[in-house]
């Protein structure tokens, strides 16, 4: 069957979720149980249409020019509508029992926009013309602002004022960017923009307008105060899609425009994506550490691993401007292997801190503590998660994170003194930010899970529904299999960045192994390494079981061991105890880190500022109502005059 048609199916399933949970808002819990049933087939769906273009490489070109040319499955496309579906799919399934919490409190209304959202980002990635992808990025934008103030308090509000600027801003220079190559190719046709692309000066005006544009969406260092704001404040379930999914679109962005669009031909375009992804990487990792807050912790994650693929798009983009395609291949498979792991070890976290607040109805780690013994299906889920995102062998962050590495040791070899000091500098930098991602995460997990609850709340809990163990489990399960599976998974990676560079397919796996495009450099094999580790831990069980009795009968009860002095509660370890060493080391950084985004500092105090001077989103409705009336008008006048503007036929 057409890859299209699949997707099409996954749409008509998400209008009909959509539907359901509009027709069923009476019958609330019933008709939200069977929309997520339907998204979720929706999401599957979507999985089969990217998985049948990059498994099988069926073309969809005859099936485009059916459509007019409006939308199109190239590999690029069919991999991000496999990330989405696999998100979307684990959140619909989640959604099932996590929407009880929302009956009566309008669930049936977050559920539809649960669903539009969806649908528009997965129409979006399989857009083939500008007016398609300006429409369902305006849709996005709408669907997720509505998420994130769907709780109707102030915080949310001015948390989604801000990010409704922030993004319609980034809108601005995304059309900005998109009408300069309609007015080159005369066309409004992605395709005539790689068959006539814009060189030179305007070419790097383009290059650095997208960059901006689509730097915002995907939250990049610098540009990411939206992100910190809106994603704690949302639904977990939707939540799950802005911080895996959406921030994807800002990575496809910059690889449709910079790498298809215009051919990568400069190259200082990637050593500057090559430079803010490192930062990215670092700072989004050293800002987590200071949180204590478990959701704004893991949204500065989300930029932590964007910088990391975006290590991988620079070294690739790098690659294509020196004439080296092997190196273009080795960091745009790391790049893009990543992003997928990403989407599945950063949904699995952002559904169990889900399940976690459920619970608990707080986002504070220091109230939390031993959810281990209370919650041991998340915990188990959970734990399995934060080794994926520490990139320990052999889950999947690990792999994706060693090809990166491998992109950079390739990069420290070829071309210029530029070429090696950057390979060295990224280098330092990933392997940086892995050690920091360690240290959050034993903050995260021991905080949260080990030692005794903290509150009473904490030593009340139970685990969670059926359906949400089901889709944390899941996620969890593709963890092991992205990684222990991947030399038989790398090299369909492998094609997917061959076809996009336009080279013949590079091998990167041989049996069990995978290896860098030259086996003389580096081996891996992920199948052996869990072997190894499956036959180590079985030491220790066996110890265990086998000294088992006389363990029992010395075991000590009692209060801990606190030097000599009375064990008092407060001596309990805190997520604050934990960092303040980095902290106090990094001081220099923490110290000066901006505590109001551009959008904050100038521009929602001009809208929202009453007579003492302080900021109420409340309490200037009005102006806020404004705000967004303009940007949803603007918007619309560009979709509809943008022909017009442009004067392209």
């Amino acid at each position: 069957m057409n890859p299209l048609v699949l997707v099409l199916f996954a749409l008509v399933c998400y209008g009909i979720a959509a539907l359901v949970s509009l027709a069923g808002r009476k019958q609330e819990q019933d008709s939200l149980r069977i929309a997520g049933v339907i998204s979720a087939f929706g999401g599957l769906f979507g999985m089969l249409a990217g998985l049948t273009t990059i498994v099988c490489g069926y073309d969809s070109a005859d099936a485009a020019a059916v459509a007019g040319r409006v939308v199109n499955m190239d590999m690029l496309s069919a991999l991000m509508v496999v990330v989405i579906s696999i998100v979307t799919m684990a959140a619909s399934v989640y959604s099932i029992n996590y929407l009880k919490e929302y009956l009566g409190k309008g669930g049936w209304k977050i559920n539809i926009l649960f669903n539009v959202f969806a649908a528009a980002m997965t129409a979006l990635v399989v857009s083939a013309n500008v007016m398609v992808f300006i429409v369902f990025m305006e849709i996005i934008s709408l669907a997720s602002w509505l998420i994130v103030i769907s709780d109707g308090s102030v915080s949310s509000k001015k948390a989604g004022l801000q990010y409704f600027i922030a993004d319609h801003v980034a809108s601005v220079l995304i059309m900005a960017a998109f009408l300069i190559l309609a007015l080159h190719a005369n066309s409004y046709d992605f395709s005539a923009f790689s068959h006539n692309p814009v060189t030179g000066t305007t070419a790097s005006l383009v290059f650095l307008l997208a960059l901006a544009g689509f730097g915002i969406k995907a939250a990049g260092i610098g540009l990411h105060g939206w992100l910190a704001k809106a994603y704690p404040i949302a639904p977990s379930y939707c939540s799950t899609l802005i911080s895996c999914v959406m921030v994807k679109i800002g990575i496809y962005g910059i690889l449709k425009v910079g790498v298809l669009f215009l051919g990568a031909t400069q190259m200082w375009w990637g050593f500057l994506v090559l430079i803010f992804g490192a930062l990215s990487s670092v700072l989004g990792v050293m800002y987590a550490l200071a949180e204590h807050d478990i959701k704004r912790l893991l949204a500065y994650h989300t930029i932590e691993n964007i910088g990391i693929i975006l290590i991988g798009v620079g070294v690739s983009m790098i690659g294509i401007a020196t004439h080296h395609p092997t190196l273009a291949l080795l960091g745009l498979l790391g790049g893009l292997y990543h992003l997928l792991n990403h989407a599945v070890f950063k949904g699995l976290l952002c559904l169990g801190s889900g399940s976690i607040v459920y619970r608990m109805h707080t986002k504070d780690m220091d109230k939390m503590g031993g959810l281990g013994k209370t919650m041991p299906k998340t915990a188990i889920t959970f734990l399995i998660g934060t080794l994926a995102i520490c990139a320990l062998p052999p889950l999947n962050g690990f792999v994706s994170e060693w090809f990166i590495y491998q992109s950079l040791f390739s990069l420290g070899k070829t071309g210029s003194v530029a070429n090696l000091l950057a390979g060295p500098f990224g280098m330092v930098m990933l392997a940086l930010t892995g050690a920091l991602a360690c240290m959050c995460f034993v903050k995260v997990y021991g905080i949260c899970f080990a030692g005794a609850p903290k509150t009473e709340q904490a030593a009340n809990t139970r685990e969670v529904g059926p359906a949400m163990v089901t889709a944390t489990s899941a996620l969890a399960v593709l963890c092991i299999v992205l990684g222990i599976g991947s030399p038989w998974i790398a090299p369909y990676f492998s094609a997917i960045a061959s076809s996009i560079l336009h080279i013949a397919p590079v091998s990167v796996a041989n049996g069990m192994a995978v290896y860098p495009a030259v086996a003389d450099q580096a081996i891996l094999s992920t199948p052996v390494i869990a072997i190894a580790l499956t036959l180590l831990t079985l030491v220790p069980a066996i110890l265990l079981y086998a000294f088992r009795q006389r363990r029992l009968a010395n075991r000590q009860q009692g209060d801990p061991w606190a030097c000599g002095y009375q064990y008092e509660h407060r001596m309990t370890v805190s997520a604050s105890g934990v960092t303040r060493p980095m902290r106090h080391m990094f001081g220099f950084i923490y110290n000066n880190r901006p505590q109001q985004s551009l959008t904050e500092r100038y521009i929602l105090p001009r809208l929202c500022l009453t007579t003492d001077g302080s900021q109420s989103v409340e309490d200037n409705g009005l102006d806020s109502r404004k705000v967004y009336f303009l940007c949803s008008t603007v918007a619309l006048f560009v979709v509809l005059f943008f022909p017009f503007m442009s004067g392209v036929s």
